[in-house]
């Protein structure tokens, strides 16, 4: 029998002027029957309203780690044990640190050390910024840890800049979680 249960995906919005295409994201996923949780960082909550983010996913946004879930559970765990997919769309170059290195003072960090769910990120930042050692240095530990980098794209840039940076195009996003859906629901590795 096929599992009829709506992919539930857990999308992290960060700090980067393209937090606001996290809206149009958020949109489309609900329009593919999946279950979409948002966390809003404080940072990216400076770019996109939480009241956004709620009306396209028709659910509460969490943007904080003390969050009381049903019965005093702690929502960043119930959202990291019941995650599909964790997807961080756009991930800024702070996203991609802290998450190389375990820090969890935010509700999304500790959804990173929560869950098992395959996550992915998709970077959005200046091209220096993408292209600074530290930042390379991360995306290496996080890929060496599983996690999945979608794009970033190459083109012009918010402030002006060209070269690497952009969020890749929701399209590539969208096939990317659907593949790695089919391959979690199937029981294989997802990367």
């Amino acid at each position: 029998m096929a599992d009829l249960k709506a992919p539930r995906i857990v999308l992290g919005v960060t700090g980067s002027i393209a937090a606001y295409r996290a809206a149009d994201l958020a949109s489309a996923m609900v329009q593919e029957g999946w279950e979409v949780h948002a966390i809003l960082t404080a940072d990216g909550a400076r770019f996109l309203p939480a009241l956004t983010l709620a009306a396209l996913t028709h659910r509460p946004v969490h943007t904080s780690l003390w969050e009381e879930g049903e019965g005093g559970r702690m929502t960043h765990l119930d959202l990291a044990g019941s995650a599909d997919v964790v997807l961080v769309a756009p991930a800024s170059a702070d996203c991609l640190a802290r998450a190389a290195h375990g820090m969890a003072g935010d509700v999304l960090g500790a959804v990173f050390l929560a869950t098992r769910a395959p996550l992915f990120f998709v970077p959005a930042m200046n091209t220096h910024m993408w292209q600074h050692a530290a930042t390379q240095q991360n995306v290496k530990i996080l890929e060496s840890r599983g996690a999945c980098l979608i794009g970033p794209a190459e083109g012009r840039l918010a402030c002006g800049a060209e070269g690497p940076g952009r969020m890749a195009p929701l399209k590539e996003i969208l096939e990317t979680i659907q593949k790695a859906i089919r391959k979690t629901k199937s029981g294989r590795n997802p990367k």
